[in-house]
């Protein structure tokens, strides 16, 4: 099969994520939508879910598990991305290589969920009180945003969650750079997309709409993660304390990092070196200018910008919650993963009034 027309198999249904992989997906020149997975609603038009999508899927169905099965089978070469939910996706997956290994194909798969974001099954039944799901695929998947990481040693790929990369960009080069002591302090602000669908107390849109509040202040589960992929990244242990907050919006993450500077340094010398470590990365913008959602909402682009009073400093990072921090992320990764240009179907911007 050529490299103009790689098929791409999405995990996830009718999830935001789901519809972001799908938009994306359609406008990637090199990917071509094979299937979408539902065990809810097989058969249903993607169209009923996903409205604005109408006119690019009118008459896409989404497929059972049996059906992803098949095409798994008799794909010589494929790109699965899953944005199924915390502790479905591993088996999932799991059983899915395990056709595509029977079979003798080459699927490549990027999870977007939390389930092989951990090196170990212990690791992650800590943070998500459950056993893992594929305990044995563990080795096969590395995590990290893809600017920390300049080539994957694994065929597969978790990318880290939304808060995660938003966190991970702006405190990365702080201690790789030994810039900072290794506590570091962390407020954000994220949209209501990044709860899911499913409406709760929390994001049912008369209680969220003019309200900002914080919720599981310094006990939110993707801090060990966080961690856990600043140590990869960096080779620092950091201390992170983060404090999340639901904001009044729909699509988007602003997080501000604060720490104590080994070294007094002003901001134009903090700028410049965000600026050079991240000089080789398309989707990372620093600007000496505070960053604002409306620049990144939609895109796969973040925006950093850094100040300095003495030795204190703060890092401001945003991004899109549902691109940047997940269904373009993976897609930025599953880019790499098939050899393909890394900015390939991700490069349009913002769309600045959303």
């Amino acid at each position: 099969m050529s490299a103009a027309h790689i098929p791409a198999i999405v995990l996830g249904g009718t999830g935001y994520v789901s519809g972001e992989l799908l938009r994306l997906i359609a406008g990637h020149p090199q990917l071509r939508l094979a299937g979408i997975l539902s065990d809810s609603q097989p058969g249903t038009l993607v169209s009923s879910a996903f409205g604005h999508l109408a006119a690019i899927y009118p008459l896409t169905r989404f497929s059972s598990q049996e059906q992803i099965e098949e095409l798994v089978a008799t794909l010589p070469v494929s790109a699965i991305i899953s944005a199924a939910p915390h502790g479905a996706s591993a088996a999932l997956i799991d059983r899915l290589l395990t056709v595509a290994e029977a079979a003798g194909t080459q699927p490549r798969v990027v999870d977007i969920s939390a389930d092989f974001r951990y090196r170990t099954a212990e690791a992650y039944a800590a943070v998500y009180k459950h056993a893992h799901g594929a305990p044995a695929r563990l080795s096969q998947f590395s995590c990290a945003v893809p600017e920390h990481l300049a080539q994957a040693s694994t065929p597969h790929v978790a990318h880290p969650g939304c808060f995660a990369t938003a966190i991970l960009l702006a405190s990365v080069p702080l201690l790789k750079l030994g810039l900072v002591s290794p506590q570091l302090y962390v407020s954000g602000i994220t949209g209501s997309t990044g709860s899911g669908r499913k409406p709760t107390d929390g994001t049912h849109h008369p209680q969220r709409h003019s309200d900002l509040y914080a919720y599981n202040a310094l006990v939110h589960r993707h801090t060990p993660e966080v961690a856990a992929c600043a140590l990869d990244a960096s080779g620092v242990a950091a201390e992170f304390n983060f404090v999340p907050h639901s904001g009044p919006f729909a699509r988007g993450i602003h997080v501000t990092v604060q720490a104590q500077l080994r070294e007094p340094l002003d901001t134009a010398a903090l700028l410049a070196a965000f600026d050079q470590f991240y000089a080789h990365s398309p989707f990372v913008h620093v600007a000496a200018a505070a960053p604002r959602i409306k620049d990144v909402a939609g895109s796969n682009y973040a925006r950093l910008s850094v100040a300095a009073n003495g030795r204190s400093v703060a890092v401001m990072s945003v991004i899109d919650n549902l691109n940047k921090g997940a269904a373009g992320g993976a897609l930025q990764w599953m880019n790499r993963l098939l050899g393909l240009a890394e900015t390939a179907g991700l490069t349009a911007p913002a769309a600045g009034w959303t």
